[in-house]
């Protein structure tokens, strides 16, 4: 089946630690800090590919993870930076949250592109927390881990024209007379399994048309493969509704006509009200009388005016791309979808969850202890003290006060347990 919507994992790469060092050379036996920094960890970026019209190469990869970033080193030296990861995808690729199912982007101009996960900050050295009173810090700050996040990505067609119809009305036949597309064609239902793109060639002008899988009665529910292939005609300018009026297949060309506009509607008022050029295909299998008798009675039954056009005998096929034309220099270029203020990639630093466990314990934990303690080593004296000192200024333990903190109680923070005295 043609993918148009897939679930990946993606996460962005962690930043790199810092470096704990001290300067040793011949001439200085006890020198400074000279601890780097960790590089930052790369970015996500998603990136409109024109070379992509499926996102078929979604089936079997789902996770794409990008580079982290490098330890600091001696000697000041930086680790390096991770490695971007740019994930091309189709042009009209919507993005959503897989958990609240927002929109994050709509990527549809040729090469327009979305930073979705920045990566983790790098760590910093030792130098950075010597003071007066700290000349000698043993202790660096740890990079930022990142956290893996789910994304769907849709694909909705980008294309000025659409052609609409049942299966076998002509659809594929015409894309291939007007332009440059060469779609599978066969005398069965359903041989387009996917959207077709051909770029159409009017002078010195230019225009998309896609070829959307044959709708039937019941597509909008589901029936059929219609229902795959709706939203491939939300983008467009124009409709062109080719109808065959031949009636071979043993329907009624009116019924045909009032079914497709009754799925539009069900599926989208909006879609129901793009302007359409109805197209009588197949002209070429009646009699000119038989002709003339079909489209009067199909035009008064309808109440719309059509063109009769041939795709084999190239009947008409020039008015036609002519018709589109001025019906496209009317209309103007749909506008990229309205995207809610929301902010994907957040980093939680100032969460704080305090439990109370027993009496005489309590556990802390959260965004900000988690950011906090990439700065410390709590197996280290002086590095603990800084921590303590931290937790005192920015209220932590005033709050641990509020939930019956009391002198002698144990506090349990990540992989460390310290009992409190004021």
């Amino acid at each position: 089946m043609y993918l148009d919507r897939v679930k990946i994992t993606i996460k962005a790469g962690d930043g790199g630690s810092g470096c704990a060092s001290f300067h040793r050379s011949k001439m200085t036996m006890n020198g400074g800090p000279d601890g780097g920094d960790g590089g930052k960890g790369g970015d996500i970026i998603f990136k409109a590919s024109p070379h992509f019209s499926t996102l078929q190469s979604f089936q079997f990869k789902k996770k794409f993870v990008a580079g982290n970033g490098g330890n600091g080193m001696k000697k000041f030296k930086c680790g390096a930076d991770g490695q971007d990861l740019i994930i091309d995808v189709p042009l009209g690729t919507v993005i959503y949250d897989a958990e609240s199912e927002k929109v994050i982007a709509d990527l549809t101009e040729e090469n327009q592109t979305f930073v979705a996960l920045s990566g983790g900050v790098g760590g910093k050295g030792n130098t950075h927390f010597a003071t007066s009173t700290r000349q000698a810090p043993k202790f660096c700050q740890t990079g930022e881990i990142t956290k893996e996040r789910q994304v769907i990505l849709e694909l909705k067609t980008i294309a000025d024209v659409g052609l609409i119809g049942y299966p076998n009305a002509g659809k594929s036949t015409l894309l291939s007379v007007i332009s440059n597309a060469r779609p599978k064609i066969a005398n069965y239902q359903f041989t387009t399994l996917y959207p077709n793109l051909g770029v159409v060639n009017y002078y010195e002008h230019s225009f998309v048309v896609a070829d959307i899988p044959g709708l039937i009665e019941g597509a909008s529910e589901g029936a059929g493969l219609g229902h795959y292939f709706l939203k491939h005609v939300e983008r467009v300018r124009l409709l062109v509704h080719l109808v065959d009026i031949s009636e071979r297949e043993g329907r009624s060309a009116v019924d045909d006509y009032f079914t497709i506009n009754r799925e539009l509607e069900k599926y989208s008022d909006k879609l129901a009200k793009v302007k359409q050029i109805v197209v009588l295909s197949k002209c070429d299998s009646l009699t000119k009388e038989e002709l003339i008798k079909k489209v009067k009675e199909f035009e008064i039954k309808t109440k719309t005016k059509t063109i009769q056009i041939s795709s084999v005998a190239n009947y008409n096929i020039d008015y036609l791309k002519t018709q589109i034309w001025e019906q496209l220099k009317l209309i103007e270029k749909p506008k990229p979808l309205d995207i809610e203020l929301y902010d994907f990639d957040i980093k939680d630093k100032t969460s704080l969850d305090i439990k109370k466990i027993s009496s005489n314990e309590f556990e802390v934990s959260g965004g900000y202890i988690e950011n906090l303690s990439r700065g410390v080593v709590l197996s280290d004296y002086v590095s603990f003290s800084y921590f303590q000192k931290r937790l005192k200024e920015d209220g932590v333990i005033e709050k641990l006060k509020e939930k019956g903190l009391k002198n002698g109680d144990l506090v349990h923070i990540k992989d460390i347990t310290f009992e409190y005295f004021d």
